[in-house]
């Protein structure tokens, strides 16, 4: 039949007089001839429309599914047109039961998460359970249903919903499917709801429902995830004796846990319960092994590992190649880290950006630019751009080599590719004309970073605190001391040092002492570098005696001297004529296996000309 038949039936009619059972009846008649609704909005009929009318039709068995679909999408397309709500949440939910009927159930989630997500149909969750008990007599499909509800509200973030309609469902007898009681908990943890997860695994046991190996190995990780370590290991164990053998999973929710804290008696232990188990490692286990063992200084431990993975030939990707790598370059045993690297790439791991980084952090260390120009070009012909890292590496290099031009080239290099330079980039690169003697520009360009809103940590202040002292500009240099403090950034023995050393240098030597003694009150130990400065300011002072009472005092400290102590003291010693006992020295520094330099050689043979 053509609309325009439709129109006529539905004009000919009086539609107020009827009542809403008539109305349904006749708008279903027209929906099982004519599906299509494009005109209906120019019918006196839809004026009729209520929720009741709109439940009948979609309720009617007689009229097809689809055509209710299109029916109810045109209702819900055209809402403005009526002076009620249509189609309300009771309406939604009649055509839940018509799909779920016809097995579209898809469809029916579809319509469920409309009552979820439009404010205007949310109501009580009460109220949609006496509608779902009131219109739905088959237990079956009624559990079907519960059941869907409940993973809508909990897939939509409605936890507090969803809590009600378990509970509900409990209440009457109707079991929610473990699978669905599973997405709910994903979805808590998901949004960090550790403590959710907890209490409704909690529901879930109480309740009857079949607790897996996926619901526990999830529980137990969010109880370690908050540090209820002990509680984790309580459920595996009452998992245990339940018959549900854990998977890994969860043995490295407990691994983590352990190994954040370095405690690795307990990581062995898991290890061994693992074995016990029978539950196999993982790669996610070797990679929380690995990084466990790295961060805690285990190197020796790490390598075994790896060689482990090799021989139980579990793959070792990318990450756990950069990882050995960065900590190969790391103890400077670069020819280890470049056979990783060959290693890596026979096997067909392609190295990304930090497996470039380590290695040119690694040559740049040891002044290789010429070896650290080819990685970049290498890495940049396979697509892979340099970031801020392999940037701050390279400009450390160059200025280690005082090649400053080149490191300024750079960070104009790294602005135009639109990568800011860090407070790491301008120490650097600070640093590096301060061993050029380039004072006043290293001070410009920290104020320039400051002015480009960077702010000056202790490092930036130490480097300014250790200009000045250079400068003999003692003043500037304490009013830098006290502002890092009032600013919250800690002065380091660093710090310290540059202070001491500037005033020892100028004989400023009780200056110098209250500096270590304010040190000392901050909690920071004096290190070798603070006792050769102070040597060295006496011996600048004529005060050998002084200089040898704290060369002595080092050992006490469990300080070692190193080669430029030794030449303080052996200068020292040459220049007030006592070569004896500079040569003495000199044998101790030998035997101590230490190489003397230049400085040395030349205050012995002065020493000589002097007797």
């Amino acid at each position: 039949m053509s609309i325009q038949n439709l129109r006529k039936i539905l004009n000919g009619s009086r539609l107020r007089s009827k009542s809403n059972q008539e109305i349904a009846q006749q708008i279903s008649k027209s929906l099982m001839i004519n599906s299509d609704l494009e005109t209906l909005e120019a019918h006196p009929l839809l004026s009729n429309l209520n929720p009741q009318i709109t439940h009948l039709v979609l309720s009617n068995p007689s009229v097809p599914i689809y055509s209710c679909l299109k029916f109810f999408n045109f209702l819900r397309i055209n809402s403005s047109l009526f002076s009620s709500q249509i189609p309300d949440h009771r309406v939604h939910l009649t055509l839940v039961f018509r799909l779920f009927e016809e097995r579209k159930y898809a469809l029916a989630k579809n319509v469920l998460n409309s009552i979820a997500f439009d404010g205007n149909l949310r109501c009580p969750v009460s109220d949609l359970a006496s509608l779902v008990e009131e219109r739905c007599n088959e237990p079956k499909l009624k559990a079907k249903i519960f059941d869907m509800l409940f993973r809508v509200f909990a897939e939509n973030k409605l936890f507090g919903e969803a809590l009600e309609v378990f509970e509900y469902a409990n209440s009457k007898g109707i079991e929610i499917e473990e699978r669905s009681c599973m997405v709910c908990l994903v979805a808590m943890k998901r949004c960090g709801e550790f403590e959710a997860v907890v209490q409704f695994f909690k529901k879930m046991v109480d309740s009857s429902v079949e607790i897996t190996v996926y619901s526990s190995s999830l529980v137990v990780d969010c109880f370690c995830k908050r540090g209820e370590v002990d509680n984790a290991r309580k459920l595996m164990s009452e998992m245990r004796d339940k018959g549900i053998k854990l998977n890994a999973y969860a043995y490295n929710s407990l691994m983590e846990s352990y190994v954040r804290k370095k405690d690795f008696e307990r990581v062995s232990e898991v290890l061994e319960l693992m074995e016990k188990d029978s539950v196999a490692p993982t790669v996610v286990t070797y990679t929380l092994l690995f990084d466990g063992y790295m961060n805690g200084g285990k190197l020796k431990d790490a390598e075994k590992l790896f060689e482990e993975m090799r021989d139980r030939a579990i793959e070792r990707d990318v990450y756990l190649y950069s990882a050995m790598i960065n900590w190969s370059v790391r103890v400077d045993n670069m020819k280890r880290a470049f056979a990783l690297f060959d290693e890596m790439t026979e096997k067909g791991i392609q190295p990304n950006a930090h497996t470039y980084g380590a290695l040119i952090n690694g040559v740049c260390k040891a002044g290789q630019m010429e070896a650290a120009d080819i990685l970049v070009n290498e890495m940049q012909s396979k697509g892979i751009d340099l970031n801020q890292v392999i940037f701050n590496s390279l400009m450390d290099g160059y200025c280690k080599r005082g090649m400053i031009d080149e490191a300024l080239r750079l960070k104009d290099v790294m602005e135009k590719k639109g990568i800011l330079p860090d407070v790491i980039a301008y120490n650097t690169i600070a640093n590096g004309l301060c061993q050029l003697n380039q004072h006043e520009e290293a001070k410009r360009l920290l104020c320039a970073m400051v002015e480009n809103g960077l702010s000056l940590n202790t490092v930036n202040y130490t480097t300014l605190v250790d200009i000045y002292c250079k400068e003999g500009n003692f003043v500037e240099a304490k009013r830098l001391l006290e502002e890092m403090k009032s600013k919250g950034e800690s002065p380091n023995v660093v710090t310290y040092n540059a202070l001491i050393d500037g005033h020892s240098k100028k004989g400023k030597m009780k200056e110098a002492y209250q500096l270590r003694h304010e040190m000392e009150s901050w909690g920071l130990m004096p290190d070798v570098y603070t006792y050769t400065s102070l040597m060295h300011g006496e011996c600048i002072s004529g005060k050998l005696e002084e200089a040898l009472k704290l060369f002595d005092e080092m050992p006490e400290r469990g300080l070692i001297p190193n080669v430029v102590t030794y030449t303080a003291i052996i200068s020292g010693l040459s220049k007030e004529g006592r070569t004896d006992e500079a040569f003495q020295l000199y044998d101790k520094m030998i035997d101590a296996g230490i190489i003397p330099d230049n400085t040395v050689y030349a205050s012995l043979v002065g020493s000589l000309h002097s007797a």
